[in-house]
């Protein structure tokens, strides 16, 4: 029988464990295209997370009566409904953003992170999980686009969210607000993440297997350190 993880861990595994952006590298059009200041991927991530949340516990609730054969256009259907309403809120409120994201927003609806966590699942969990799991994955995509955000305003502005962080003597670096900046950093970005998470691992591996033959248990085999989540 599978092991139902807490509350707690549906919400946080999306900030890091299963990141967007940093760890399954999906939702990259928005992420490259609109980090080129830190307010820009702000707005990006809280409509996406609006849509995602919003989509999950609409999929959650009426799974059970969607058809295997016409699921996936169900999704998109009800993915595109809260897009439109992010999409017209926006142009109505906030009409600098909206011409500032552009095209980036209606295309929300094909967001791989949105699909996705309604496929992988939505479709397969309570309302509340659901919930969860999309405002955990909300969240780490706020999180990585943010700080790529800033990084990109700051060495290719100056600033960070508009105001002026770096001095008049520092030369911008055009290139960070161009394209390729968007791929130099969020490579360099992607790559301490992965060096960090492979480091920490290995503490908490070399950690079990001490404790293990502490009390002088010999036989670590990878299942025991697997259930241990190491």
């Amino acid at each position: 029988m599978k092991k139902q993880v807490s509350l707690l861990k549906e919400f946080t595994k999306g900030l890091w464990e299963i990141n967007p952006t940093f760890k399954q590298i999906l939702g990259m059009c928005p992420t490259l295209a609109v980090t080129v200041s830190a307010i820009n991927g702000i707005a990006m991530a809280l409509a996406t997370t609006f849509v995602l949340v919003f989509s999950s516990l609409l999929i959650s609730l009426v799974r059970k009566w969607i058809p295997n054969q016409v699921r996936i256009a169900s999704y998109i259907v009800i993915i595109a409904t809260f897009v439109t309403i992010v999409d017209l809120v926006m142009k109505a409120q906030f009409v600098e953003l909206s011409k500032a994201l552009g095209p980036f927003i209606p295309l929300i609806v094909v967001n791989c992170i949105i699909l996705g966590r309604a496929e992988a699942f939505a479709s397969k969990n309570n309302p509340l999980r659901s919930v969860l799991d999309a405002l955990g994955n909300g969240a780490g995509f706020l999180i990585s686009l943010f700080v790529l955000g800033s990084i990109r305003e700051l060495i290719g502005s100056r600033t960070i969210l508009g105001y002026q962080i770096l001095p008049n003597g520092f030369e911008p670096w055009l290139i960070m607000i161009l394209p390729a900046g968007a791929f130099l950093t969020l490579g360099l970005l992607m790559g301490f993440a992965n060096l960090y998470i492979e480091r920490k691992k290995n503490l908490e591996r070399e950690s079990l297997i001490a404790q293990y033959k502490r009390v002088g248990r010999e036989e670590i085999t990878d299942e025991v350190l697997k259930e241990a989540g190491v």
